[in-house]
C-alpha cells in the first residue's frame, strides 16, 4: 500500500514557506518606504538638533507670560522641575527603545503595545500622540503667520503698508510645506531641522538679549494684575501650566528619531542617542530659563503671550528674530508631521492595501497640510491653544506615560529610589493633565465670545 502522504504535505510545506518569504519581503519594502523605518544612517549629532528642533519651539516664546500667570516662586519652580522631570522620562524612553534584545520599538505606540498589551497600547498611545503632533502643527501654522505679520508690520511702520490679515500669512506659511512635505524621511529633512535649531538659539538669544537691553520697564509689576478677578488669576495660572507642559514636548518623537540611528549589540543606538539628548537639553536650559526670567523681570505682568510682540525696538533686530521663528517653526513642524505622514501611510499600505507610491504621499501629505492649515486660520487663539493642548495631551506623553511603562517593564522593586521618583512623576503629571486644560479652554471660550471667524 502505498502512501501518498508525505509528498502532498511537503509540496504544501513549500508552498507556505515560499508565501511566508514573500510576505516578509513585502514588510521589509514597506519598511524600507515608511518614513521611520527607510533610513537608518543617522549621527549621534542629528539627534541633538531634531531634539532642539522638537523642543524649543513656539512654546519658549510664551514663557515669560506663562511666569507673569505663576509668580515668581511658583513660575521658577514648575519650570526647573518641568526639566528635571522631562529629561528623566526622556532617558526612559532611549532606554526602553531597545529593552527587548534583538528588537527596535521604532514607534512611540509600539512601545505602548510592548508595555500595555497589543490592542490597549494603541488606544492609550495613538490618540493622545496624534493629539500632539497635530496639535503642535496646528499651533505652529498660527504661530509661523503671527510672526510673518509682525514681521510685516515691522519692515512697514515707515512706509504705511496696508494692513493684511492674519488669514493670508498663515496660508503663506502653510505654502511652504505644501513643497517640503514631501521629503520622504527624518534624515532627508536633516538639513531643514538643523537650520531651525539654529534659528531657534538665535531667536532665544535675540528675546532675552533685548529685554536686557531694554532693562526694567516704568512702574513694573510682578504680581497678579489689580484688573483681574480672582477667577481670572486662577484660570490664568492653571493655563500657564499647560504653556510650560507645551515648551518640553520632544518625547513624542523621540523613538521615531531613534529610529534612524544604526544599532548593533556592541553598538546600541541609546548611546549616540543619549549624547545628542544631552547636548539638546543644556542647549533647552540655555534658552528657556533666560528667556523666560528676563523676559519677565523686563515686562513683568504686562509682558505678551509672545515675548517678541513686547520687543518693538531696535526695529531691524526683532523683525530679524520673527523671521528666525518662521524658519525654525517651519522645521519643528515637519519632526511633528513625519510621525503623523507614517501612521497615515502604515494604515493605507498595511491595512488597506494602497499601493505605496509617491502619488499616495502626495495626496496624504497635502491633505494633512491643507487640514492643519484650515484650523489654524479657524482658531488662532496662540496662547489659549498652548495651554488646553499642554495639559490635555503633552502631560500624559511627557509626563506620566514613560513613567508607567518604565514600572511595567523593568518592574522596580516596590518603595525602591526608582519606584518612588516613577510614582512622583506620575502624580505630578496626572495633576497638569487634569488642571491645565480647565484654564486653557476658558480662555479659548472668552476669545471666541469676541472673535469673528476669518475676520
Amino acid at each position: 500500500m502505498e502512501i501518498q502522504a508525505p509528498k502532498h504535505s511537503n509540496n504544501v510545506y513549500i508552498h507556505s514557506s515560499i508565501s511566508d518569504e514573500e510576505k516578509l519581503a513585502e514588510e521589509r519594502a514597506i519598511d524600507s518606504w515608511l518614513p521611520i523605518t527607510s533610513n537608518r544612517n543617522a549621527k549621534w549629532w542629528y539627534s541633538a538638533f531634531h531634539n532642539v528642533t522638537a523642543m524649543v519651539g513656539a512654546g519658549v516664546l510664551s514663557l515669560p507670560y506663562a511666569l507673569a500667570q505663576l509668580g515668581w516662586g511658583a513660575g521658577v519652580t514648575v519650570l526647573a522641575l518641568s526639566w528635571i522631570i522631562t529629561f528623566y522620562t526622556l532617558w526612559q524612553m532611549v532606554e526602553m527603545h531597545e529593552i527587548v534584545p534583538g528588537k527596535r520599538f521604532d514607534r512611540y505606540h509600539e512601545l505602548g503595545q510592548h508595555a500595555f498589551g497589543k490592542k490597549l497600547g494603541l488606544w492609550i498611545i495613538v490618540p493622545q500622540q496624534l493629539i500632539v503632533e497635530v496639535g503642535v502643527d496646528i499651533v505652529y501654522m498660527v504661530t509661523g503667520g503671527h510672526s510673518l505679520k509682525r514681521f510685516h508690520e515691522l519692515v512697514c511702520q515707515q512706509h504705511h503698508c496696508k494692513d493684511i490679515k492674519l488669514t493670508y500669512f498663515i496660508m503663506i506659511f502653510a505654502s511652504v510645506h505644501f513643497v517640503i512635505s514631501h521629503l520622504p524621511d527624518f534624515n532627508s529633512i536633516a538639513g531643514v531641522s538643523l537650520a531651525a535649531a539654529i534659528m531657534s538659539i538665535s531667536y532665544s538669544t535675540i528675546a532675552w538679549g533685548a529685554s536686557v537691553k531694554k532693562g526694567v520697564q516704568a512702574e513694573v509689576k510682578y504680581g497678579y494684575k489689580s484688573d483681574q478677578t480672582t477667577a481670572d488669576a486662577v484660570f490664568n495660572f492653571f493655563s500657564a501650566l499647560g504653556d510650560v507642559a507645551f515648551a518640553y514636548a520632544g518625547h513624542n518623537v523621540v523613538l521615531e528619531i531613534q529610529a534612524t540611528i544604526p544599532s548593533t549589540p556592541e553598538k546600541p543606538s541609546k548611546k549616540p542617542m543619549w549624547k545628542g539628548v544631552i547636548v539638546a537639553y543644556i542647549i533647552v536650559a540655555m534658552c528657556y530659563f533666560p528667556v523666560a526670567i528676563i523676559g519677565y523681570w523686563a515686562f513683568g505682568n504686562k509682558v505678551n503671550g509672545i515675548i517678541l510682540v513686547s520687543l518693538d525696538k531696535p526695529t531691524w533686530l526683532i523683525a530679524m528674530a520673527n523671521i528666525f521663528v518662521v524658519i525654525h517653526v517651519i522645521g519643528s513642524y515637519q519632526i511633528y508631521a513625519m510621525p503623523v505622514f507614517d501612521m497615515i501611510e502604515t494604515v493605507l499600505v498595511r491595512k488597506f492595501k494602497f499601493k505605496a507610491t509617491w502619488i499616495l504621499r502626495f495626496v496624504t501629505r497635502n491633505i494633512y497640510v491643507a487640514f492643519t492649515m484650515f484650523v489654524g486660520i479657524t482658531f488662532p487663539f496662540f496662547n489659549e491653544l498652548l495651554g488646553f493642548f499642554g495639559g490635555f495631551a503633552f502631560a500624559p506623553t511627557t509626563y506620566y506615560l514613560p513613567c508607567i511603562m518604565w514600572l511595567l517593564i523593568c518592574k522596580p522593586k516596590k518603595y525602591s529610589l526608582s519606584w518612588i521618583i516613577n510614582w512622583v512623576c506620575i502624580i505630578l503629571g496626572v495633576l497638569l493633565m487634569v488642571i491645565a486644560p480647565i484654564g486653557g479652554l476658558r480662555l479659548i471660550i472668552k476669545r471666541a465670545k469676541k472673535y469673528e471667524f476669518y475676520s
